[in-house]
């Protein structure tokens, strides 16, 4: 079972969206997750629509009247999604723990004693670094670290690292975290400014997908679910499912077995001829002054990254890229600029009203 903490002090960053959100993505990814709200404000349990008599409050405190056991206030999302809801006397628990012996290690006793079967355990912190966000830190050994691209953002996470090493030597509880930029506006040329520092400054510790600003991201939270739930197939679906496939990843693998030799043997069978039905498909732009230029579209997540960079050849940019049968959107991004191909005159408006170039394929 792996125990993963989300916070950053700093609010707005997106810590409860990809709370939410990538337990959502772990679920449908065959993962049994339970997210436990760890924030007074309670604004996953409120995105989720969730009401609950009890709450983490009545697991952490001994002096509620209603004790209960974090069995006893799980409620179910969807599917393998489940929540451990939040409420506001939750901020109370401060005041209760303070002058007490281990009140850092009360959310870490609770889960020691859990027997709950969950694949992931996600701790939506609150905005602050108080005893709260200490006690997450303390029961787990990751920690993911939402930071939008903007500078108040890295000084949060400067201190926020501090309170990590503090955990490490005074507990002798190592943790790990890693940085996953949020909020991301792609039409900024600020943001990829932002970014750059962000990569030069942690690029041993960031996740290599971001998550790209998409109002269907908020209408959900609005709509009191999480965006698998509201809309499957827009952006933020895309970018949360990314990432939710790049934590899976590192997981520790399985043990081979003949059964899953010969379960891999069918996939393979089953994947290359479809590898030998892909067209290549060479995406080519003409950008003298250019510094840099990238292909993103459907095909690729809309990942902006060294896999989807164009090559220059005397001011003309070009990629190759193999494509199965279908239908593409796909965008240049150019010194940071989004614009669609000029060179194809089939196009698409996109939710942000700009225009997606169009690819169409047909392997037959």
């Amino acid at each position: 079972m792996r125990i993963i903490s989300i916070t950053n002090q700093k609010g707005g960053c997106g810590k409860t969206t990809t709370a939410i959100n990538l337990a959502a993505s772990l679920a449908n990814n065959k993962r049994k997750v339970l997210l436990i709200d760890l924030d007074p404000q309670a604004h996953a349990t409120l995105g989720l629509n969730i009401k609950a008599e009890l709450s983490i409050y009545n697991v952490l405190s001994k002096l509620t009247n209603k004790k209960a056991k974090l069995d006893n206030i799980i409620q179910k999302v969807d599917g393998n999604f489940d929540i451990a809801p939040s409420s506001i006397i939750l901020s109370t628990l401060e005041q209760e723990l303070a002058g007490e012996i281990g009140r850092e290690s009360r959310l870490w006793d609770t889960l020691n004693n859990f027997k709950g079967s969950y694949d992931y355990i996600l701790i939506d912190c609150p905005p602050n670094l108080g005893i709260l966000t200490i006690n997450a830190i303390r029961a787990t050994h990751e920690v993911i670290v939402p930071v939008e691209a903007s500078r108040f953002s890295l000084e949060g996470l400067t201190q926020l690292n501090d309170i990590i090493n503090l955990v490490n030597e005074r507990l002798n509880h190592s943790v790990s975290y890693r940085v996953l930029v949020a909020n991301f506006d792609s039409r900024l040329r600020h943001s990829f400014t932002m970014l750059d520092k962000i990569k030069s400054t942690f690029k041993d510790k960031m996740f290599s997908n971001i998550i790209h600003v998409n109002v269907k991201l908020k209408e959900a939270q609005n709509h009191g679910t999480h965006i698998f739930s509201y809309d499957k197939y827009c952006r933020g679906t895309k970018d949360y499912f990314s990432l939710s496939r790049e934590i899976i990843t590192q997981e520790n693998p399985p043990i081979e077995t003949p059964d899953l030799k010969e379960k891999m043997k069918e996939v393979l069978a089953e994947e290359l001829p479809k590898l030998a039905k892909l067209t290549e498909i060479v995406f080519s732009v003409f950008a003298p002054e250019a510094k840099d230029v990238y292909v993103a579209g459907d095909f690729n997540n809309w990942k902006i990254d060294d896999s989807s960079r164009l090559i220059n050849h005397n001011g003309t940019w070009s990629r190759k890229v193999n494509l199965d049968s279908g239908r593409y959107h796909y965008r240049f991004v150019i010194d940071g600029k989004w614009m669609e191909d000029f060179n194809n005159p089939k196009r698409e408006v996109n939710p942000f009203g700009q225009l997606n170039s169009l690819l169409e394929i047909n392997s037959w």
